[in-house]
């Protein structure tokens, strides 16, 4: 009986210096530092559409170097994710006013995606009280920088009657010489083309048609 006592007495210590070194292993494990994203990087995120959820598969670690990049540096890459993270409450309480301010920041400095994203914005009402002529005053800057969405927002908007005659050949020429692999929009783009034509002279058309 005293051999079975003895050996019960030995044996809890050893559990626990198991635990105990467990624990610590544990502890000093510490979480891999996520790497801030390059401007190039973000822009190609923010261009395939899968910049909000790179913020959200980072855990959300990011935030406050993010915040610090839109406001203080004023990058616009940056102020464009830091706006679509207000706007639709990732990783940050919802702010849709300053989201907005955030995505004109970006716009302002010329970026194409935000460019864009506001045009479309515009157009549909979303987020903003639609406004068809501000659509066309952001999709076309966003145009003249080649940006495919929005040079086909733009030719649709003036098919459906609104805008001025005299940006539909500038309208025409960029999506004319835009260069696509996928069939359906090469398909959808010669029919947007068609329909604007019809919109203006044969020798405006030509003149369109030249390359850049």
């Amino acid at each position: 009986m005293r051999l079975f006592l003895k050996s019960s007495v030995l044996a809890v210590p050893l559990v626990s210096l198991s635990l105990f070194i467990n624990t610590n292993a544990l502890a000093d494990e510490s979480p891999a530092a996520v790497p801030l994203y390059t401007e190039s990087e973000l822009i190609a995120l923010i261009n395939k559409n899968t910049h909000l959820q790179r913020v959200k598969a980072d855990d959300c670690q990011l935030v406050q170097d993010i915040e610090a990049r839109a406001n203080k540096m004023a990058l616009p890459s940056y102020q464009f994710l830091y706006g679509d993270m207000l706007a639709y409450n990732v990783c940050v309480e919802r702010n849709v006013e300053l989201g907005v301010y955030y995505m004109r920041k970006a716009a302002e400095q010329g970026l194409a995606a935000a460019l864009e994203q506001l045009g479309r914005y515009y157009d549909t009402g979303r987020l903003v009280q639609q406004d068809k002529a501000m659509a066309i005053t952001y999709l076309r800057e966003a145009s003249s920088q080649g940006n495919l969405k929005a040079q086909l927002r733009l030719v649709k908007l003036f098919n459906n009657g609104y805008g001025s005659p005299r940006d539909f050949e500038d309208a025409y020429r960029w999506l004319f010489n835009s260069m696509v692999a996928d069939k359906a929009t090469h398909k959808k783009i010669e029919r947007a083309l068609s329909k604007l034509a019809q919109k203006m002279p044969d020798s405006v058309v030509a003149r369109a048609r030249l390359p850049i």
